[in-house]
């Protein structure tokens, strides 16, 4: 009897592991794939949105843009085609939370450097004061890879539009004129369609972490199943 379970037990034990790898893949083919929402501005609390867009409930996408970068290069909407992308709106001469939400979109430049399918993005919200050459230098000291990252100025009207009609990033109302002045923490995914797939304090480390598992999420979206 000794003999035959001797004989026997390394079939068992292949048995055994050829089980939990089946059990395992059921599994996980049971599993709902997880998905991000597509976020319409009837989706956000009213306060950040435009009244023009307040009541729009599908077919949100970010208005077409045209604005310089840190090289003096325009940057449009092409450059940003077929990727997914992260946003935010900053100054280079903000002393409170900019320099936190920098740190951390740098922080997401190292973990996507060498993914051909993410970019980020950044909106100077004083481009009267953040020059081509300013956002240079800033650039320069944050180590900002020129590849994966612009950082925008330009028309001021144009910027602030973005930020509270295409991205609704922002609380307060404004004309974007000379007294206008946004401030907003917020970091938007945007997915390859141009639509909000999720927003996220950008000072805050665990929502950091949300948005990078939303990216994970939102780029397995786009693989052939």
């Amino acid at each position: 009897m000794r003999h035959f379970f001797r004989k026997f037990r390394f079939l068992g034990l292949v048995m055994l592991g050829l089980s939990a790898v089946i059990v395992l893949l059921f599994y996980n083919a049971l599993q709902p794939k997880r998905s991000l929402p597509v976020y319409q501005p009837a989706d956000f609390n009213p306060e950040l949105v435009d009244d023009s867009v307040r009541y729009v409930r599908k077919y949100h996408t970010i208005a077409d843009f045209s604005l310089m970068n840190q090289n003096g290069d325009t940057v449009t909407q092409e450059d940003y085609r077929d990727k997914i992308y992260i946003a935010d709106f900053f100054f280079t001469t903000c002393p409170s939370i900019c320099p936190i939400m920098t740190e951390n979109m740098v922080t997401i430049q190292e973990k996507i450097l060498d993914d051909e399918e993410v970019m980020l993005l950044s909106h100077s919200v004083t481009p009267e004061i953040d020059s081509v050459a300013q956002l240079k230098k800033y650039a320069l000291e944050k180590g900002v890879v020129d590849k994966k990252w612009n950082l925008v100025t330009g028309d001021k009207k144009q910027i602030y539009e973005l930020a509270r009609k295409s991205y609704l990033a922002v609380k307060t109302d404004g004309d974007g004129g000379p007294y206008d002045m946004i401030h907003t923490e917020n970091f938007i995914l945007v997915d390859k369609e141009k639509r909000i797939r999720g927003t996220y304090d950008g000072t805050d480390p665990k929502d950091m972490e949300n948005l990078l598992k939303d990216l994970d999420i939102l780029k397995a979206s786009y693989q052939r199943p």
